[in-house]
Parts: C-alpha cells; structure tokens; sequence
C-alpha cells in the first residue's frame, strides 16, 4: 500500500467532488470565522443597547425624584428606589413586583458616600413565585444593575415628605440592565446565521461542482483523443480552444509531445530501415563471395574469398559496435565515477598512433597547455578517433588538431583539407546513416554514424560539437567545446 492510499478512502475520487467538498470546507472555515464575529459583535452592540435604554429610564427616574414624584410601577425596565432610614422601597417597577410589596426592599441600601452614576452587578434573591424557566423574570439571578444617588437635602422638605424620605436620606436608583433582549437577538441572529450558512454551503458545492465539471469537458475531449493515438499511428492531435487559459496550454504541451513521439517514431523506423539496409549490403557481398567460392572451389582464390570475408566481418562487427554504443547514449545513463582526462595527451597520443598506411596524410597536434576535462577516457578516445577518421577519410594531404584553453572551456578543432561540406548539409552530417558522397564505395566511406556518434558523446559530455563553416574548397573545420575541469 502506498502513502497515498489511507486518503483515498475518505477523499472523493472524483476531481469534481474533491473540488466541491474543498470549496465547502474552505467556505464552511470562513463562514464559521464570520458567524463568530457577527455573534460576539451582535451580542456586544445589543447588551450596549440596553444599558443606554437602562440609562434613559435612570436619567427619567432621577428627574422625577428630584421634583417630588414618586415613579409609577408602569416601566420596561426592572428598577427599585430605595433610601435611608426606610425598610420598603420608595419605588419600584418593571417585573420588581415579582417580590412581595411591604417587604424590605430588593437592592442594597445606598453608602454614606454618594456616587453620580456607577455600573455594578447585584444578586437578586428569589421569592416563592420565581419560575427559574421565565428567563425574563430577574427574581433569583444576578443581574447589571446601573445606579444613580441622590440627596434628600437637595431636595427640600416638601418633596422628601412627598417621596416618604426623611430630610437627611440617600436615595439610591437602580434600573436593571435585562440581558434577555441582548440574548434573544443573538439567538436569532445565530438562527438566521445557520440557516443562511448551511444554505451557502450547498450552494457553493454545487456551484464548484458544476463549474469544475464545466471546466474538464476540454480535459475529457482531450482525454479521449489521446487514449486513440498507438504507437504505431501517434498522428493524432487534441484540439486547441481558443480561450487561452490553462487548458490551452495543456492542450499545446499534449501537441507537442505527440509531435515528438511522432518524430520519435519515425527516427526510429528510419534508423531501423537504414542498420538493416547496412547490414544487408556486407551480408549480402560476404554470402555472395561465399557461395561463389563454395560453387567452384577449385577455380577460386581461397586467400582473396578469405580476405573479402573477414574485410565484410570487420566491418558488420563495427557496425555493431556503432549501433549498441548509439543504443547506449539513447538510454541516458549517466557516467559511473567520472575521470579527469588530459584532451592534450590523449590527442598527442592518437596523433602518434593514427594508422596513414592507405595514403599519404599528415597529421598533427597542436596545443600550448594541458586541456583537463572530467568524463570518462574510453569514451573521449572514441569521439576524438571519429572525428580523426572522419577527417582521414576527406583530407588530401593534412589533417590538424588544436586544443586551447578558453576561459571555462576547452576548444578542440579537427581541420583536413578536403572538399568541406555545403552551408545546408552543416547539421544534416550530424544525423545517423548520413553520407553525402552516395557514389562514394561504402567500404571505404564508413556507416554515416560516426558524426552522430561523436555528437551524442560530447553532448553526454556536457559539450557541444559543431560544424565551422569554412570558404569551400578549404576543407572541413568541427570545432568540440567542453567543460574545463577546475585544477
């Protein structure tokens, strides 16, 4: 079992269900951050609310006190007027009348220092009647209360006899703040905010699933057209939309890579066809002279049959060895424990041991320092040797070799005093069975895979190999260009 596979059980394998639930639960995260706002701000400015509306009836009872009225029970808000030197209350109202009258009064008598106004909690206590499930009943619980005093002797005798106080009394107002009306918005707030939320919630689902859904029809057309292309007939192409987002690109990158499957594929039926079309013409010249030799074998040259034979044997053991070093490079693998190689020696000493035994060349190696570069020796002989065979091969009296240090880099040229090559065929050479001279013998003109070969070493290399483009008839000039190995 893969890591992945204890999510796939709760994680819908849908793209479009996964992207709906997503939406969902992101949505549901933010919706849950804004119901606890709007819940904790709602019960603030509602509980604010009320202590101004507790405020106003204070503000009212005081104003009556003060001009001799005594309150009427007749209030919104729970309040009780209590002074000094009186067990029952001056007034009350509001739902105060859950406590029996004559009764000493509710609230705490008011302190020897007065106060203008002052917020405060104060704990009820319950009578025989209170129903604790009437939550808006405030017999029994502990409530904010907001209290005002005021003076018997601002007042002046008549109003005090008039409020039932003495001359010298404190008179404390208390009006109730009631939670309730605070507690019941909030309540249908919450209400109203989960309704609303759940609602959104499906809603949004909905509208991610239908969208995404929407939004892969191009990825299932693209999905079809692309589970039709083989590998026999990778010809197929997804069509492009014209909206240019993501799907656009999608579909572009698709194109591309058939194109190269495509191109691919059709390399490979090319470089099939021309090894079998090398392969044939040594097996057909070595069975040829076989057969010849083996119908008349008293009228044939043995030594010359065998000489023919083992000339075609060499030569399919080389195009061999072409071919599993090319499939090789193909692979990619990469170099086990690179070496540093000295370019410079490794040309000396091939310069030195160059077979010029079919006609007269001369070969030489110019360079003014060692060249270091890291890779692996057997396969920097291999592409210096092509390059050598390639030039022995055109040259009329001379071929050069020049290494130099440049910089980060190190240039090896290859210069003979051949025919060159045309300006169109610069990078053609550089293909797999390429031979420019068709008329040329194929004995003597190698497979059309050296080139490749070299290229591919040098590019595996981390180099570049290259055609210099030279006025005809000066010969041909490939410049290497490899990483300089730091000393």
């Amino acid at each position: 079992m893969n890591a992945a596979e204890p999510r796939r059980r709760w994680w819908p394998r849908s793209v479009r269900a996964g992207a709906a639930l997503a939406a969902a639960s992101t949505a549901a995260v933010i919706l849950a951050g804004i119901g606890w706002w709007v819940h904790h701000d709602v019960y603030h400015q509602s509980t604010q609310i009320a202590e101004d509306q507790a405020k106003e009836q204070l503000w009212s009872l005081c104003d009556k006190l003060e001009q001799g009225v005594v309150p009427d029970s007749t209030s919104s808000v729970p309040y009780e007027v209590v002074a000094t030197g009186r067990r029952t209350a001056v007034a009350y109202g509001g739902g105060m009348d859950d406590f029996a009258p004559g009764t000493h009064h509710v609230m705490p008598a008011p302190p020897t220092a007065l106060r203008a106004e002052l917020i405060t909690t104060v704990r009820l206590p319950a009578n025989p009647a209170y129903d604790p499930s009437d939550k808006f009943s405030v017999a029994g619980g502990t409530n904010q209360v907001i209290t005002s005093d005021i003076q018997a002797d601002d007042l002046g005798n008549d109003k005090a006899a008039a409020l039932g106080v003495a001359a010298d009394a404190n008179l404390r107002v208390y009006v109730v703040v009631l939670p309730h009306t605070a507690e019941a918005i909030t309540e249908t707030t919450d209400r109203l905010l989960l309704r609303a939320g759940l609602v959104s919630l499906v809603l949004i689902a909905a509208a991610a699933y239908f969208a995404v859904r929407i939004a892969l029809r191009p990825v299932e057309a693209i999905r079809v057209l692309t589970a039709s292309v083989t590998a026999s007939d990778p010809r197929e192409r997804v069509t492009v939309p014209a909206t240019g987002h993501e799907i656009t690109a999608l579909a572009t990158t698709i194109n591309s890579t058939l194109q190269r499957l495509d191109d691919a594929a059709a390399r490979q039926r090319r470089f099939v066809a021309d090894a079998a079309h090398e392969l044939r013409s040594p097996l057909t010249t070595l069975l040829a002279s076989l057969e010849v030799a083996l119908a008349y074998p008293e009228r044939t040259d043995w030594p010359a049959a065998a000489t023919t034979a083992a000339r075609q044997t060499r030569r399919l053991q080389a195009l061999a060895e072409d071919l599993l070093l090319l499939a090789r490079l193909d692979t990619r693998t990469p170099m086990a424990g690179p070496e540093t190689v000295d370019l410079t020696a490794l040309a000396s000493r091939l310069t030195e041991q160059y077979p010029l035994t079919e006609r007269p060349l001369t070969l030489t190696c110019d360079s003014t320092a060692p060249a270091h570069a890291h890779g692996n020796p057997d396969e920097y002989e291999r592409l210096l040797r092509n390059l050598i065979d390639n030039a022995a091969r055109h040259a009329a009296h001379r071929i050069r070799i020049t290494i130099r240090n440049q910089d980060d880099w190190i240039v090896l040229t290859v210069h003979d005093d051949g025919p060159g090559v045309p300006t169109e065929d610069a990078e053609r050479i550089f293909e797999r069975f390429v031979r420019l001279d068709d008329a040329r013998s194929r004995d003597h003109g190698g497979t059309g895979l050296g080139l490749a070969i070299a290229r591919d070493l040098a590019h595996r290399h981390r180099g570049t190999l290259t055609l210099t483009l030279t006025p005809r008839p000066l010969g041909a000039c490939f410049q290497l260009r490899l990483p300089r190995a730091n000393s």
